[in-house]
Parts: C-alpha cells; sequence; structure tokens
C-alpha cells in the first residue's frame, strides 16, 4: 500500500542578519556590515505515514514542527528534499487565515470554504450543519470583526473538517477555546480517525492526543531525535533522553 504521506530528506532553511543598530542613522549599515546566517527549521527530515495512522509530533518551540506540518501541506516549499501526498488534506494551522473581518461569518464561510476546495453545490449541502457545529446560528449574519476570537476559531474548526479531509494535519490551534468546544473538535477528529483518515498533529503529551494517536515524532532544532510508540517517544521527550534509554 502507498503511504498517505512520505517525506524523504527534507530541509527548510531562513536567513537571520546577525548584528545590531545602536543609533538610527546605524540602520542602513547594519545590513551591509552584518552577515547571514542561515538557520535551518528543518534539517534532513525522512519518514512516511500510512494510510490511516496517527502521528503526534513532539518537541519544544521551535523544534520545527508547524514547520513540518506547513511543508507537507503544500503551503512552504522544502528548499532540500521532498514530499508526496496521496489524499485530500484538510489543515488547522491557522484558524482564521483567509477571514475577512468586514465580511458577514456566511461570506467568510462560503469563502474558506471555496478556499479549502469544496464545490459550491457540497457547501451549499453542508452549510447548515457547518453552522450548527460551530454554534453562532445567532451571530452568521454579523460582521466577523464582531466576533471574539473563540468563534472565529469554532466556525474555521468546523468548515475544516466538514470538507472530509482523507489527511487531517493538526497544529497546537485545539488549545484555545472553552473545554466544551475543545471535547467537541477532540470527538469529531476521533470521529474522522475511526473512519480511517490520517492524522497529523502537534502535541505536547500524549493525554490530548492518545485516543487518536499510536506513533509519535520527536522534533529537535529541526531533526529527528526519535520516532515510534506514542507513550515511548513522549516519556523519552518529557524526560529529555534519547527513546529507549534508561
Amino acid at each position: 500500500m502507498n503511504p498517505a504521506v512520505e517525506l524523504h530528506g527534507i530541509s527548510k532553511y531562513f536567513y537571520r542578519h546577525t548584528g545590531r543598530a545602536l543609533l538610527r542613522k546605524h540602520v542602513e549599515g547594519l545590513f551591509r556590515r552584518g552577515r547571514k546566517e542561515r538557520f535551518y527549521a528543518l534539517k534532513d527530515v525522512s519518514f512516511r505515514v500510512e494510510p490511516g495512522e496517527g502521528i503526534a509530533l513532539v518537541g519544544t518551540n521551535g523544534a520545527g514542527k508547524s514547520t513540518l506540518l506547513s511543508v507537507i501541506a503544500g503551503l512552504a516549499e522544502p528548499d532540500a528534499g521532498w514530499v508526496s501526498v496521496a489524499g485530500r488534506i484538510g489543515a488547522l494551522l491557522q484558524l482564521g487565515a483567509g477571514f475577512h473581518p468586514d465580511l458577514t461569518g456566511v461570506e467568510n464561510l462560503w469563502l474558506n470554504a471555496s478556499l479549502l476546495g469544496l464545490s459550491r453545490k457540497r457547501t451549499g449541502e453542508v452549510f447548515e450543519s457547518i453552522v450548527d457545529f460551530a454554534g453562532i446560528e445567532d451571530f452568521i449574519a454579523e460582521p466577523l470583526r464582531t466576533y471574539s476570537s473563540g468563534m472565529v476559531m469554532r466556525l474555521a474548526f468546523s468548515v475544516a473538517v466538514h470538507m472530509d479531509p482523507e489527511i487531517f494535519i493538526v497544529d497546537e490551534v485545539l488549545a484555545v477555546g472553552d473545554h466544551a468546544f475543545q471535547a467537541k473538535c477532540q470527538a469529531k477528529i476521533l470521529e474522522l480517525k475511526r473512519a480511517g483518515r490520517t492524522l497529523i498533529a502537534v502535541s505536547h503529551a500524549a493525554a490530548g492526543v492518545a485516543d487518536v494517536c499510536e506513533r509519535a515524532i520527536w522534533l529537535d532544532r529541526g531533526s529527528i531525535v526519535s520516532d515510534g510508540p506514542l507513550a515511548q517517544v513522549v516519556d523519552a521527550y518529557q524526560g529529555r533522553r534519547p527513546a529507549g534509554q534508561a
């Protein structure tokens, strides 16, 4: 069986300037004198994800988790290596991205659904279900600028899960919002997983993804430290020791 996702030798780097300007008049000269330093967000990352598998990405802030998700989702191009994706991706990386504050909830729903690849016919079929899941029926005709951040999050999540993705990619966006909606989101993700969907999620603890992920990949400074069973890798990561060592 072909993998749902496969990465081979993926590297992604950025440049940053070193040095600092003490006075305004030195700002222009800073970029002439300062040297550019290459910073690797990902370095020679390779792994494959089988269809229906659940993968948790763990690591400290800046380890490369979000960059890796962006590369898999096709939102960022690697500087080396290749990535292969077999299936329709639903990515929850920045909830609300592409939404416009002056448009109503209805208009943003249609716009976001279109950006995610839903046809107009399909959007019409699931429109009421999207609104109901988001729980914003009383505000759906109001401009998005009147929404709280939690309401925007709910609408964005609801649109994304209703596109029926074959591969679901989730950053730590579900840490925001009230506990009731977090539980609702977890239940929906579990429903997708039980339906055979592939899941790749960022998590710092096994408890949050134990029902939907059986494997974990530990990233540190853009490289894979460990790849294996969820509990084993998370325990190793939390203890800051290589998996398999006492």
